[in-house]
């Protein structure tokens, strides 16, 4: 089992802290991270956009990374949220085990 990051945008800092604890209450992360505001530029149905956001790092295992997205697009606000996995290569081998662990379930 592998640890990954998830990477998410919200509208702002309550709306990623309310997924962030959603996904740690049903054990699809281990831990979430705000982050916020930032400035996000983008197209969006043929127009440049520029909004503030904030984002939440989700700490989770490759295995439930399908769940987790799931659970983002049914509490999300966005009709298309940002969600994307990155994998984990190396790091603090306790603290990948505690993702494991807390992930269970």
């Amino acid at each position: 089992m592998s640890a990954c990051l998830v990477y998410i945008t919200a509208r702002d800092s309550e709306e990623a802290a309310g997924i962030g604890r959603d996904l740690v209450t049903k054990r699809l992360a281990a831990c979430a991270n705000v982050h916020g505001p930032i400035v996000s530029i983008f197209r969006w149905e043929g127009d440049i956009q520029e909004d503030e956001e904030s984002v939440l790092i989700a700490k989770t295992t490759d295995d439930k990374v399908e769940a987790l997205t799931t659970r983002v697009l049914e509490i999300h606000s966005y009709d298309c949220p940002c969600v994307v996995a990155l994998p984990i290569a190396s790091g603090h081998l306790e603290f990948l085990d505690w993702i494991a662990a807390e992930t269970i379930g």
